[in-house]
């Protein structure tokens, strides 16, 4: 396994493609200046490659253990978390009021992403803690973020999300887990959950769960949802923890991937109700929930990207190693990059990697700006531009992580198909990203259905613009090695606005547009990856960097000329697809 964090591009890519630099010179960027962002990204990279990685295979030959109730994580993970809490990363994008260091999303974006490249199972710990500290910032009352959020911040303790149950996985309109008042201001919770990521281990001394639960007078649906904060420990005035909650890990997972992180079965109020504190208003849990949802589903991008990555790396060096076959015009036995498939597939790998993090990092910026302008307009555009773009980021970013695991196996042979490669192992891992937090089909009807009515559809038309004045630059620089890049651009985003007209047709069968909405989606990522790395090259043009220039270049070119000429057949699918998914086209066919 060949890993090395590959920041100096991650800046690049911040910089350039996502827009950091225009945004940190229009003000709306934080505090943060271009070396000290350089600086926290260089460290982190140095944990991820130095501590983290090297428990990526340890945690998937592990795996994390049930033993008398209590989760056992694999050797070494609990030390490297307490390391890595200990260095403040916890902290990065929390409220300062609370122990944090309150930086730019952009900041804890790439950061996630190192974790994820180290391992995607470790680095879910953290991002369950970065989504609850969100949700208590938002919604707790004064007394709850006292308690308990500056131990949360610091890493000292974890956090959780408890949505599903057996009964209700995304349609939370069917949980059951019910709430009852103690008449002391707290609440006696009972119910199941499972799914639960971290719901129980070793590697902090507390974990406090947020549980989604009805109270007894609550109306029936997604309205009568209350969210609790439901510590395994509570925790007395002085900080010291008392006794252990009504909290019980019934059983773990055995997963396809992510062997090292506990995915848990929780009971609570076993012996009578588990004691939990309300977040928010009664009935409104599901909003506060949502607070936490934009971050959660860019991180989750983000490790689809981050296993892109990895796959891509190794991908990469076994290819320069492994001889087999005569090249086109050599003898003898060449080392497989020089065959032209398999620079095909190298490429694909590395051009979707690079696609599906200038998206991501865009969203982050975008979060940024709206999170920074002192404009209030500016600062709503921007949130819309982001809500749009989170979607794609999800979707695109865990397909291509999955996408180009795949393609790793590949080029790896057979070998890729055993264990000791390691190879294997990012595809078992990643296949779980396109599912959770959202699975990728609904990340399509959210961008269908909420967010291109955004603004009367000006966000989208606003986004859409951006790509096509990317492609008009392609086009002015008159540069040979851009080969087709700008007319592909063109072309992708001729058929991503009429796919986007077609949709936004009020007279549209809703059921014709839904059917369209996974081939949207992709269309939309596949032009904006390819004017992302459009931007990159035009960015590393402007350098005296020759080398850089000709790399970028060519990689957007690959990009244009062989994944962006799917763009028309996307469209074809949104606009003509439907017929072929009525139930009575599909009913004959899927009764074979």
């Amino acid at each position: 396994m060949h890993y090395s964090a590959p920041v100096a591009d991650m800046l690049f890519t911040l910089e350039h493609a996502a827009g950091l630099s225009r945004a940190r010179a229009e003000g709306e960027a934080g505090e943060i200046d271009v070396e000290t962002l350089g600086a926290i990204v260089e460290e982190a990279g140095a944990f991820a490659t130095d501590v983290i990685a090297p428990l990526n295979r340890v945690g998937d030959r592990e795996g994390a253990r049930l033993e008398g109730g209590a989760v056992k994580t694999p050797s070494g993970w609990a030390e490297a978390y307490r390391r890595w809490a200990a260095a403040g990363w916890n902290g990065v994008l929390a409220d300062e009021a609370h122990g944090g260091q309150a930086l730019p999303t952009a900041v804890w974006a790439l950061t996630s992403e190192l974790w994820a490249q180290g391992s995607m199972a470790f680095g879910l710990c953290p991002l369950l803690s970065h989504g609850a500290i969100e949700a208590l910032e938002a919604h707790a009352s004064e007394e709850l973020k006292a308690k308990y959020l500056a131990r949360l911040v610091s890493g000292e303790w974890t956090a959780t999300m408890n949505l599903t149950e057996p009964q209700a996985g995304s349609d939370l309109a069917l949980l059951r887990s019910r709430a009852e008042r103690a008449g002391d201001g707290s609440y006696l919770i009972t119910g199941q959950k499972i799914f639960i990521t971290y719901g129980e281990h070793d590697m902090a001394e507390n974990i406090l769960h947020l549980v989604l639960a009805r109270l007894p007078d609550a109306p029936e649906g997604t309205r009568g949802i209350s969210l609790f904060l439901v510590p395994k420990f509570d925790a007395h005035e002085d900080g010291s923890l008392g006794e252990c909650n009504d909290i019980v890990c019934s059983g773990l997972e055995h997963k396809l991937g992510i062997h090292g992180s506990p995915t848990c079965s929780m009971s609570f109020g076993e012996a009578g109700g588990a004691v939990g504190y309300l977040v928010g208003e009664e009935h409104r849990g599901l909003a506060c929930m949502f607070t936490m949802m934009n971050n959660a589903r860019l991180a989750v991008g983000l490790q689809g990207v981050a296993i892109a990555e990895r796959a891509t790396q190794d991908a990469l060096a076994y290819a320069h190693e492994r001889r087999q076959g005569r090249a086109p015009g050599g003898t003898g036995a060449a080392p497989i990059v020089a065959h032209p498939d398999v620079r095909r597939m190298l490429m694909t790998m590395r051009s979707l990697t690079a696609a599906a993090r200038g998206i991501c990092y865009r969203a982050a910026v975008e979060l940024d700006r709206a999170r920074f302008s002192a404009d209030e307009a500016a600062a709503k555009a921007a949130q819309e531009r982001a809500g749009l773009l989170i979607p794609i980021a999800k979707a695109f970013g865990t397909d291509v992580g999955c996408d180009v695991a795949s393609l790793g196996v590949q080029v790896f042979g057979g070998m890729g198909f055993v264990e000791e490669t390691g190879a294997a192992q990012y595809l078992r891992d990643v296949r779980i990203a396109p599912i959770y937090e959202g699975t990728n089909g609904i990340q399509a009807i959210d961008l269908l259905t909420r967010k291109l009515p955004l603004s009367g559809g000006e966000t989208a038309r606003g986004v859409i613009a951006d790509l096509r004045a990317t492609a008009s630059r392609v086009a002015e620089a008159s540069s040979h090695a851009f080969g087709g890049t700008a007319a592909r651009l063109d072309q992708a985003i001729d058929a991503l606005e009429d796919a986007t007209a077609w949709l936004m047709d009020s007279d549209r069968d809703p059921a014709h547009a839904l059917s369209g909405a996974t081939p949207y989606l992709r269309l939309f990522a596949l032009a904006a990856g390819g004017a992302a790395l459009a931007e990159e090259a035009l960015a590393a043009l402007r350098t005296n960097d020759a080398q850089k220039a000709a790399a970028r270049q060519a990689l957007a070119r690959f990009f244009a000329e062989n994944l962006l000429t799917a763009a028309p057949g996307l469209a074809a699918s949104v606009t003509e697809g439907a017929g072929a998914l009525s139930p009575e086209a599909t009913e004959a066919a899927l009764a074979l």
